[in-house]
């Protein structure tokens, strides 16, 4: 047995490496040896390029891999033609492309692709390759259960090896470590904050696609930016939500419901490739459903001076029933509200091990979650990103207005557990209710279904309060029937809505067609006794209570409970109650103006500087609580200021050109592209997150001095000091 190990016979020693995290997005060789051997043999493709076999000495033979991390400790191994190492059944084979959970619909599908690096308990300078799909270990023929059989594997760094699919920052440091680590003279962290964000809305909605595209995959940006069309059709024409809301209310009822019942779009609506073409998405200003906020994207925002990330997970059950008991789109789990959550903040701490493992392992990354403002405040102050967790759903805790078949309302009990348990999670931000009426207050939707079981309830009769959503006309104005008793029995049969919203809605449809209600109105009911014991638990813990979707008498309600509590509040939606939020010490959000007045230069920050006069006023900290975009979360983004589609009514002057260099001056930013498309923020605006960049560029040509931008800078400490106040006020209740 010439392979056999002796006393006098060992292996030459393996080359030097950092451990099991530090081979991403390396190149190398790799060969085996079957267990207590001293000979090995290169892994490399066969001749018919099918498969891949350990069966060359010569390292001048062997296939050479790129290694892509797919999570910490985990590797995509992708060769130099472009092919990858996979394992079905105990075969290797060779492919160039590979299926996913996204392609085909089914969250529990694992390609084989995907390889755990361990250390080898016979040899610590050297590895074991463990299966992910099958968690069986690699030997030099297959695959095997037991561990005994594991091949002794050795990376050798190489060259010349195919370049993964990714995209690029378009961002150039003046160093391979830019200062992002700054602090201003006062103490205060250096950075700005979005404060509304939604990275993760492909897990909402049943995780299917109504809302497309995700922010990582483990196979790379070919599966998480794949073509929309396998869901949102041939030209867009399935998606249906998108053409509904992206419309603006341009449509008419007709037109919404012969579109729902032919279950596609009358005409053209939406390009769909994704990587790498691109065509028609991402476009934030005008296209709803599909995703803004890739991490190599938020990773160029960052660069700009993004240092705190409020992300919300967010869901609606009533449009995923819609569109999935409907007939038109397909999900891969429940629509429930709360599962969609759960998903989310699961994902969430996904993503942060994935931006680790591309950034050399735990910790690396850029990406922190953080669960208090001392860790906020840390981690800002490390040059790193802190992202807080929340919610913002309309069935909060499957806590329902008209509780399903088999439910019941929610006790003050239930809340107490909900918030226990979510907040182990590291849930720190909440909207009591969002659109929908739930069990703890009215919604403020669109004037549309608020709650399918009821009537909808409007009223001109209304507080005067400021509201962002809780206004204007009333589009389904015969199934308006304002009630006294909120909790009233539901005098609607909706248990079949899920199952097919429109047989269920089909006895309506002569009050569906009476036209539209005209004037303010506002709703007829506010926070419920439940939903003012919710407010005493979140304030209890500390926690941060989002109240912009409160309908008006429930916002009026919920101020007097804050301000009697001294306890703040927040508006990232932008409601701060005409600066009295400011004097509870809470923070909005701001934007910048969309354009500039012609012969005055420095206009742009008109609307932030009218905020900072309120805050001065109120003796607040001489800063907004930030941007926000509300990106993904159907709500536009800033357009842009020249060409065809220009938001502006005058003609603008001053273009972004490149290369330009950030605020503080470390990183020089290139023209954006993704993929095979070039972007233009002049022509196309805010069209993801990574143009977070061009967007303070475009100010700064207005003429405003850096000086009159510190406080946009400054947005990411009043957020933390809302947030200290509130875990300091928990103290006292």
């Amino acid at each position: 047995a010439c392979n056999d190990a002796s006393e006098n016979m060992q292996r030459e020693a393996a080359p030097h490496n950092d451990g099991i995290y530090a081979f991403a997005n390396g190149c190398y060789t790799l060969d085996a040896a079957a267990p207590n051997a001293i000979t090995a043999h290169f892994l490399t493709a066969t001749d018919d390029g099918q498969s891949f076999a350990f069966s060359t000495t010569k390292p001048a033979e062997a296939s050479r891999f790129s290694l892509k991390a797919s999570d910490l400790g985990t590797y995509l191994l992708y060769d130099h033609d472009q092919h990858y190492l996979v394992v079905e059944d105990t075969t290797f084979t060779r492919k160039s492309e590979l299926l996913s959970d996204i392609l085909l619909l089914d969250d529990t599908y694992l390609p084989g692709a995907q390889w755990q690096l361990e250390l080898h308990p016979t040899d610590n300078t050297r590895f074991q390759l463990r299966h992910l799909k099958s968690s069986h270990l690699l030997t030099t023929t297959g695959l095997s259960d037991n561990p005994e059989n594991a091949a002794v594997i050795t990376f050798y760094p190489t060259e010349n090896c195919a370049e993964f699919p990714e995209l690029t920052l378009d961002a150039e440091p003046e160093s391979k470590q830019p200062e992002l680590s700054k602090e201003f003279e006062d103490g205060s962290v250096w950075g700005i904050a979005d404060t509304h964000s939604h990275i993760l809305s492909n897990f909402g909605f049943g995780g299917g696609s109504i809302f497309h595209g995700s922010p990582f995959h483990p196979l790379g940006v070919e599966h998480a930016l794949s073509s929309c069309e396998p869901f949102h059709g041939e030209e867009g024409r399935a998606d249906l939500f998108g053409y509904g809301f992206d419309h603006d209310g341009q449509l008419d009822s007709d037109a919404l419901v012969k579109t729902i019942v032919n279950k596609k779009t009358p005409e053209f609506n939406h390009h769909t490739a994704g990587y790498p073409d691109f065509t028609g998405w991402p476009n934030a200003p005008t296209s709803s459903t599909h995703q803004t906020q890739y991490y190599k994207w938020i990773e160029r925002a960052y660069l700009a001076g993004l240092r705190l990330v409020v992300q919300h997970a967010t869901s609606n059950e009533i449009i995923c029933h819609l569109l999935v008991g409907g007939g038109m789109q397909s999900v891969r789990y429940d629509c429930n509200d709360m599962v969609a959550i759960d998903r989310q903040l699961t994902e969430v701490r996904n993503l942060e091990r994935y931006i680790d493992a591309q950034h050399g392992g735990p910790g690396k990354g850029w990406f922190r979650i953080v669960e208090s403002p001392e860790q906020a405040r840390q981690i800002i102050n490390d040059g790193k990103m802190a992202v807080l967790l929340g919610i913002e759903v309309s069935n909060l805790f499957d806590c329902y207005l008209t509780p399903p078949d088999g439910k019941t309302r929610c006790t003050e009990q239930d809340v107490i557990d909900a918030l226990d348990r979510y907040h182990a999670k590291g849930v720190r931000a909440i909207f009591p209710v969002h659109k929908h009426d739930n069990g703890f207050s009215a919604g403020d939707g669109h004037r549309d279904i608020i709650e399918p079981s009821h009537w909808s309830n409007f009223t001109q009769d209304c507080p005067d309060i400021p509201t962002i959503f809780d206004k204007g006309n009333v589009a389904f104005g015969g199934i308006n029937q304002p009630r006294q008793d909120y909790f009233a029995p539901a005098p609607n049969n909706m248990s079949g809505f899920a199952k097919n919203p429109l047989k269920a809605l089909l006895p309506y449809a002569s009050q569906f067609g009476e036209g539209a209600l005209i004037g303010d109105y506002c709703q007829n009911a506010g926070i419920t006794d439940r939903g003012e014991f919710l407010l005493k638990e979140l304030m209890k813990r500390g926690m941060i209570i989002e109240i912009d979707h409160f309908p008006r008498r429930g916002y009026e309600r919920a101020f007097e409970i804050l301000k009697t509590n001294d306890y703040p509040g927040v508006g990232t939606h932008g409601n701060n109650n005409r600066g009295e939020l400011y004097k509870i010490g809470g923070v909005s959000k701001f934007n910048f103006e969309a354009c500039d007045q012609p012969d005055q230069l420095a206009t742009r920050l008109t609307g932030l500087e009218n905020r900072l006069a309120l805050i001065r006023t109120a003796g607040g900290y001489p800063a907004e609580g930030g941007f926000g975009f509300d990106l993904n979360g159907f709500a536009g983004a800033p357009g842009p200021r020249f060409g065809p589609n220009t938001v502006c009514p005058t003609p603008q002057q001053n273009p972004i050109t490149y290369p330009f260099k950030s605020y503080s001056g470390d990183v020089t930013f290139t023209q954006p592209r993704i993929a095979n498309r070039i972007l233009d923020f002049n022509t196309e605006g805010l069209v993801h997150i990574g143009l977070l960049p061009e967007l303070i560029e475009d100010v700064r040509r207005d003429g405003i001095t850096d000086q009159q931008l510190e406080p946009v800078f400054r947005s990411a400490e009043a957020y933390i000091r809302m947030w200290e106040k509130a875990e300091l006020r928990s103290q006292n209740l």
